[in-house]
């Protein structure tokens, strides 16, 4: 037993003595508590959370975790997404067909879309639950209220993200769903043909802009793909990293009400 632990230890020493993780970990400090700072404002994985900061503040009951579930659920979706794209072709004449393929002629087909399906349901779901937690603590008061319009967009987006990935299994249910979805844009305030203050004609308002056209089909279909998998999952992840940087600049995890 000495002899696993002796190997362990000698091993653990080589790995940290080596150069390439003191270039990633910057260890090597006497472990006192200025140094401990040191190593959290120096270790890139760290520095995403405060040097200090109050026990209240990270109590479970306190967030719940409702922040970190979401993005979980991001990582989630994104890694599922991109396996989905090995098989999935935006294109009206086989998408459909390649929504079975993908449920019952390739293995592990229908669990991998299940888990995309219902990691977004969660991911709409805990968002919203967050944005409630949020509220109800009093979060998004000063010098708060910049992460809280941050937020407030993610909700958008991520109610976005389900929206454009609706039309993607190129079903009825998808498709009238859709259809329904783009001609209310038709009434959107500005950008809208036929809203209040429009500036714009049937041909080149928010619903022609979705559709890439005046109905839903291939030209919708595409233009929901490259939203769905490309534009708005990068401005999202874009969002996030100012979104949890502004946390830790703001001092961490708003502490509980008195």
């Amino acid at each position: 037993m000495m002899d696993v632990r002796a190997a362990w230890d000698k091993l653990a020493d080589q790995v940290t003595e080596h150069q390439v993780w003191k270039t990633l970990f910057r260890h090597g400090y006497e472990p006192t508590e200025r140094n401990r700072l040191m190593w959290t404002i120096n270790n890139f994985f760290l520095h995403l959370h405060p040097a200090r900061i109050r026990q209240e503040g990270i109590r479970f009951f306190h967030t719940y975790c409702l922040g970190g579930l979401t993005f979980l659920l991001f990582i989630l979706l994104t890694i599922t997404g991109v396996l989905l794209m090995f098989y999935y072709v935006p294109d009206a004449r086989r998408a459909y067909w390649d929504m079975k393929d993908l449920e019952f002629a390739i293995s592990y087909g229908m669990i991998l879309r299940n888990m995309h399906r219902w990691a977004a349901h969660g991911m709409v779901v805990t968002v919203w639950l967050h944005m409630l937690r949020v509220f109800l603590t009093g979060s998004y008061k000063p010098p708060r209220e910049f992460n809280w319009a941050v937020g407030v967009i993610l909700l958008v987006i991520t109610l976005f993200l389900s929206f454009s990935g609706y039309l993607l299994p190129w079903d009825q249910l998808a498709i009238w769903a859709v259809t329904v979805g783009t001609t209310m844009a038709k009434a959107a305030p500005v950008v809208g043909a036929e809203g209040p203050f429009s500036i714009v004609d049937f041909k080149s308002d928010m619903a022609f802009a979705l559709r890439a056209g005046t109905s839903v089909w291939q030209g919708a279909l595409l233009r929901f793909y490259v939203l769905h998998c490309v534009f708005v999952p990068l401005i999202a992840g874009v969002l996030m990293a100012v979104h949890f940087w502004r946390v830790r600049k703001d001092g961490g995890i708003s502490l509980p009400p008195l």
